[in-house]
């Protein structure tokens, strides 16, 4: 019979062999030129979905899925890290590695909570193969670093007749004493969120579909997530998605309200989280100002990945503040918190900039730079304006970002970006308030994240120059460009 001993004596060897692997791969990643200086990585490795994020002990906690062993994606484990202020981490000791036999092919996706002061982690067990199983299960930790599973796990089993073997991901929130969870999965080619609820957080019953996708939010939920945001439910999803199907949207929010008495979640409207290529599995956490924080993984499971070399590849999004931005939708900002990190500001008033101007910002030089810029659409004359960033001395190397002001597109183009070609991306923007459009750009290394109009629209992508190009330039076509104001920040190196 399994005692908890011997449970633990297994799980502390197989965390140590983790350990000792990361740390050895550790040792080449900072020759990497592409490697992040202000994005949440883990210390080497392969990284993807963040998990179990939790402001615990006024500390925020950030869980997520590590391959150990390699950069390559393969057997998952937990790793961990916290922080104070959202920007700057701690890595800890590897938080669940999988041991037994109904999670022999990895620890996925979850969640933590705060039991009465016991930091309690819900995760999936995988079994891959034609017998697949996902089944879910509990570990806890008094010092929320070092945890225990549940000598009684898997908690759930088996899934219901409304879902399938895709059943994974659980998300875990509490409701006047109860504890619920969501656990992303699908029918018939339909995605579905499956609910439960528990007095204890080990004896699980289950209550039904809380929410069926829609047309086009896809056949199979990853990573769902659940909160309250000012008077409204939201429930956000990560459509499961092949190579084959791009077309897909990779990440939703649902707004809504959820009746308790039925387990059911009514879907009001619905929006994309983050619009760019990399971007997948956003998770959050509400904190001790009664925020909504979220991270997303900073990478796609079939893009390039040329950090592999270097022995790591993934990142997190920097931090963002989820809000409803007035018009029964989610806005997306850019934590206040990063603003600690800028340094050697550039600023300018309001000015009109002309398409024979092209030397603005020729003395700016850099690849870890905040830039900021607010235009007025009706004073301007131009159809089209926007930055080449990551510029060449020979100009023959840069991203484009260009904003038109005729259709309300946001063209970021990187077929010459540098290593990898990432082709063309065409966004729609929503329409821009009181005539003026905010466009705040993200640039650390080899990442780039846009938030127009104050978040309303994002997008982020993975991009990897030559380490020799840093020039930037702004410009106008068509006609001149009425700005009310210009700033650009030197963002300082976290790690």
């Amino acid at each position: 019979m399994l005692t908890s001993e011997h449970l633990e004596t297994r799980h502390l060897e197989a965390i140590r062999k983790a350990q000792e692997s990361i740390d050895l791969l550790a040792v080449g990643v900072s020759n990497d030129p592409h490697r992040l200086a202000y994005h949440f990585i883990s210390p080497s490795c392969w990284i993807n979905d963040p998990n179990g994020m939790i402001y615990f002990r006024e500390e925020y906690h950030l869980f997520y899925q590590i391959h150990p062993f390699s950069a390559q994606n393969g057997l998952k484990h937990w790793g961990h890290a916290k922080s104070r202020d959202l920007v700057h981490w701690e890595h800890l000791p590897i938080a669940l590695a999988p041991t037994e036999e109904f999670e022999r092919n990895g620890c996925f996706s979850g969640s933590a909570v705060d039991n009465n002061g016991t930091m309690t982690i819900i995760y999936t067990g995988n079994v891959n193969g034609p017998d697949k199983v996902q089944v879910q299960c509990v570990a806890s930790s008094e010092d929320g670093i070092y945890f225990r599973k549940y000598v009684g796990n898997p908690v759930i089993d088996k899934f219901p007749e409304e879902g399938s073997k895709d059943f994974r991901d659980p998300k875990v929130w509490m409701h006047e004493g109860v504890w619920y969870m969501a656990v992303g999965s699908g029918k018939d080619g339909r995605a579905n969120a499956l609910l439960y609820k528990s007095a204890d957080l080990t004896a699980w019953t289950y209550v039904g579909v809380m929410a069926n996708g829609l047309d086009g939010q896809g056949r199979i939920w990853n990573c769902p997530d659940f909160f309250r945001l000012e008077g409204v439910d939201v429930l956000l999803a990560s459509p499961a998605v092949s190579p084959t199907e791009r077309d897909i949207r990779t990440n939703i929010y649902m707004i809504g309200q959820m009746d308790y008495e039925t387990g059911r979640f009514t879907q009001v409207s619905d929006g994309d989280i983050d619009l760019g290529p990399d971007f997948y599995a956003p998770q959050t956490l509400i904190d001790d100002l009664g925020r909504v924080i979220l991270f997303g993984w900073m990478d796609m499971w079939w893009n390039p990945m040329p950090t592999q070399a270097y022995g790591w590849t993934g990142a997190m999004t920097i931090p963002r503040v989820v809000t409803l931005d007035g018009n029964g939708k989610l806005a997306f900002t850019p934590a206040p918190e990063l603003q600690q990190l800028r340094s050697n500001e550039l600023q300018f008033g309001a000015f009109r900039l002309s398409p024979e101007q092209t030397d603005l910002l020729d003395e700016v030089k850099g690849d870890c730079l905040e830039i900021v810029a607010i235009i007025h659409i009706n004073e301007s004359g131009a159809n089209r304006f926007g930055f080449r960033l990551w510029r060449s001395a020979d100009s023959s190397q840069e991203t484009i970002v260009t904003c038109c002001l005729t259709n309300g597109e946001l063209i970021v183009d990187r077929t010459r970006s540098g290593i990898v070609d990432g082709g063309i991306r065409v966004i729609q923007l929503m329409p821009a308030a009181n005539g003026k459009l905010k466009l705040q750009i993200f640039l650390d290394r080899s990442s780039m994240e846009l938030f127009a109009n104050d978040g309303q629209t994002t997008a982020s992508f993975r991009i990897y120059p030559d380490p020799q190009s840093l020039g930037i330039s702004v410009f106008a076509e068509g006609g001149c460009i009425q700005f009310e104001s210009l700033a650009i920040w030197k963002l300082n190196a976290i790690w």
